[in-house]
């Protein structure tokens, strides 16, 4: 019979750490002022797209929070689900 084992504080660290990480992926965006006077079609499709691509990255970063958080309650669950076989 194979064993699998929850190493909970394992774990709980590396998703710790994940937050942590995820707290460091920031883009700046660029500003009109950062182009000068242009007003060519591609200043105005280049801060279209950065404008769109920063709304992307912020997405997917309250994405992968909601991921962590999730998968935290479920780790906790299965520890407490652990713990209450070994009781019995």
């Amino acid at each position: 019979m194979v064993t699998i084992k929850l190493n909970y504080q394992a774990v709980i660290k590396d998703l710790n750490e994940a937050k942590s990480a995820l707290l460091h992926v920031k883009l700046a965006t660029p500003s009109s002022s950062d182009l000068g006077k242009n007003k060519l079609d591609y200043t105005r499709y280049f801060l279209e797209r950065e404008v769109r691509i920063h709304q992307l990255i912020n997405e997917y970063v309250s994405i992968v929070e909601k991921n962590l958080e999730d998968t935290k309650v479920n780790v906790r669950s299965l520890k407490e689900q652990d713990e209450a076989i070994t009781r019995n």
